[in-house]
């Protein structure tokens, strides 16, 4: 199954780790080191011009989505089930 992140981009479910809304998460509450570590790797991705509202992480990649950490994660429930 596939979970839309927003614009064109769709990922395969068994590829997600973990959703951050990081419109409320304090910036400590993020896996800063993972966040440094990828972007020095190139492996953060920012999907549309709007702003992003949550951080999606897969097993290769991470992703800043316009869309709500609330409507992904329901996204994501839909398939687990």
């Amino acid at each position: 199954m596939y979970i839309h992140l927003g614009g064109e981009k769709v990922i395969r479910s068994r590829e997600l780790i973990a959703i951050f809304d990081i419109g409320s998460d304090r910036p400590s509450t993020l896996p800063m080191e993972l966040l440094t570590d990828s972007k020095r790797e190139g492996k953060v991705e920012k999907i549309g011009d709007e702003d992003p509202k949550s951080l999606v992480v897969t097993e290769t990649k991470l992703y800043y989505s316009p869309i709500s950490s609330t409507t992904l994660k329901k996204r994501s429930k839909h398939f687990s089930s």
